[in-house]
């Protein structure tokens, strides 16, 4: 009889393995935890700590999300996690564009996979953070929205983007929360939004 304990010692040393390279690409990623917080209260400071904050929930919010997780949706007429990602991933570009007064074309996100999303949501987010660090009230002022439609344009203040995109990336993170805690898959009961940090 064959001695079946090589088998499951490699089977245990491949998932040892891909457990390990998740952890360490989910180390890569930004906003494991929140950074530290800048020595003064300048206008871009106060939106890249706002930015800061989004990150870390969006972060927990999105992390451990399984297939069936990404395929609930409240109501035959809500979104599907997948589908709130899609929107919020949207709305970073939108975030990281208004610093250089940058066009936002419509963009089809239905191709991107979850991982592809989150990853792209991250980063967004801690490069918007990182171009507003440090400006003053000054430099927002010519922040602008703009939404490109063909040759049409609409040009917005950065004060639509406060109540507007931003307000709305933290509701929809919410939602996410809120939805996967109803799929059977809740967040991590040691996420601290408070101090920024989660006990592993």
């Amino acid at each position: 009889m064959k001695n079946p304990f090589p088998i499951k010692l490699i089977s245990f040393t491949l998932l040892l393995t891909l457990v390990t390279q998740i952890q360490a690409q989910n180390m890569e990623l930004p906003y494991h935890q929140i950074p530290d917080y800048p020595e003064k209260y300048t206008s871009g400071n106060m939106v890249a700590r706002m930015i800061d904050g989004l990150g870390y929930r969006y972060y927990w919010a999105t992390e451990g999300l399984t297939q069936k997780d990404l395929e609930y949706k409240p109501s035959e007429d809500g979104r599907t996690i997948l589908e709130t990602l899609q929107h919020i991933c949207g709305m970073s570009f939108t975030i990281l564009n208004a610093p250089s007064a940058t066009p936002n074309v419509r963009q089809d996100l239905s191709g991107f996979s979850f991982e592809e999303l989150r990853k792209k949501t991250l980063e967004n987010f801690k490069a918007a953070s990182e171009v507003v660090m440090g400006k003053e009230s000054e430099d927002i002022e010519s922040f602008k929205i703009i939404f490109q439609r063909g040759d049409q344009q609409t040009v917005l203040p950065f004060w639509n983007m406060i109540n507007g995109m931003l307000s709305d990336c933290i509701y929809h993170t919410g939602q996410i929360v809120l939805m996967r805690r109803a799929s059977g898959n809740p967040q991590n009961p040691n996420v601290n939004v408070l101090m920024g940090k989660t006990a592993e």
